[in-house]
């Protein structure tokens, strides 16, 4: 019986998962030495009060200009590195439902009450750190608990005049706990996170009130050895899919063919690769075929700004890409409820800007890192011409 690992796709966090009767497998491999604690990688930044007028909505006439006056927002350089002003400027209207699987829910000053606790599917009590398995509380607990609130803050901060904006500052984002405080992962739990996020029935399990119609995944697994999705992962997306969610995943940090991960390497997943400020792959990022679209994810000296804790962080990683491509993905259904999975993802594929050179790697010219980098602007425009 094979063992499986896995990981979320932030250097600094392990989450790994094992086969059914062998318990859990724990990456036994040294820290990276550019890699320090989590809590050492922090810069604290006081949160101010919110202003009493709010920065212009995202509501803006089309082509208008847009005030973000979120005092963090000139450090997000991945946020003008994929459009985003050009795309807040189209009007994306209402706000979108996006789960995101990962450590858990967090009460974030930057979410509200647009965070939604949803479940906890860790079945394992021991690593849970709650005191039991699964329940209706999806509260992340311990320190890798930031890695969820900062891809939700990523996806959907608010404009309000305080802290960091998101891509979508109108989103719902509803937790779905799928990683122990140890970071790890087992597949059934994450399968069955899957189906429960898009709104399908897990037995034992209330159906969620807040069905997605996109779900973030910034992890993943290298089965060892690599031999692509794993077919219970994959029935779940498949699932997921007829019932007309879009899962978009981190690619991977390994430097390696993502097809032989999952979800990265499944069918029906928007795999995201990442790249560095100059738009050129990130050394760590997984490439090939089953990339679809890249979006920043930053380097170890140069990672993205990101809020969690009250403070500001950076950090790097193909979790921090995917969230990305999943904010603009929620405008896009602002803009048109009716696109499909399908259709999504081709757009944001077809708007992608092209690589530095037209190549993504000058190093490694065969690596691949999809259509291009994620165009917000570009995408809105598609999305809002788009007819079903």
């Amino acid at each position: 019986m094979r063992s499986s690992v896995l990981r979320a796709a932030c250097a600094a966090l392990l989450l790994s998962g094992a086969a059914a009767s062998i318990g859990i497998k724990v990456l036994n491999q040294p820290v990276p030495a550019d890699l320090v604690p989590l809590e050492q990688t922090q810069t604290p930044v006081p949160l101010p009060p919110a202003l009493p007028t709010p920065a212009r909505p995202t509501s803006a006439l089309p082509g208008s200009p847009i005030r973000t006056l979120d005092p963090l927002y000139p450090q997000q350089w991945n946020l003008k590195q994929i459009g985003m002003e050009a795309a807040w400027a189209l009007k994306p209207g209402a706000g979108v439902t996006v789960a995101v699987l990962d450590t858990g829910y967090v009460n974030s000053a930057e979410l509200g009450a647009r965070a939604v606790n949803g479940y906890d599917f860790v079945s394992d009590a021991a690593r849970s750190g709650d005191g039991d398995g699964r329940d209706a509380d999806a509260g992340g607990v311990g320190p890798l608990a930031y890695h969820a609130e900062s891809v939700a803050n990523l996806i959907g901060a608010a404009r309000d005049g305080r802290g960091v904006v998101g891509v979508n500052p109108l989103a719902r984002i509803v937790h779905v706990r799928v990683a122990g405080q140890d970071g790890m992962i087992d597949p059934v739990d994450l399968s069955d996170g899957i189906r429960w996020a898009a709104g399908l029935s897990v037995p034992g399990t209330p159906l969620n009130r807040f069905p997605a119609r996109l779900l973030n995944l910034s992890l993943y697994a290298d089965f060892i050895p690599l031999t692509g999705c794993d077919a219970r992962i994959q029935a779940a997306i498949d699932a997921a899919t007829l019932r007309g969610a879009l899962i978009i995943a981190g690619a991977a940090n390994d430097g390696a063919d993502a097809a032989g991960y999952s979800p990265a390497g499944c069918n029906h997943v928007l795999t995201v690769g990442a790249v560095d400020r100059a738009g050129r792959r990130a050394s760590y990022s997984n490439w090939g075929s089953a990339v679809a679209l890249s979006a920043p994810g930053g380097t170890p000296q140069d990672g993205l700004p990101l809020f969690s804790a009250g403070v500001l962080t950076r950090r790097n990683g193909t979790s921090f890409a995917a969230p990305e491509v999943t904010g603009v993905a929620s405008l896009m259904l602002g803009l048109r409820p009716t696109l499909t999975p399908a259709a999504l993802s081709d757009l944001l594929r077809r708007s992608a800007a092209p690589f530095p050179g037209g190549r993504c790697d000058a190093l490694h010219v065969a690596y691949t890192c999809g259509m291009g980098t994620l165009d917000a602007g570009a995408a809105l425009k598609l999305a809002q011409a788009w007819k079903p």
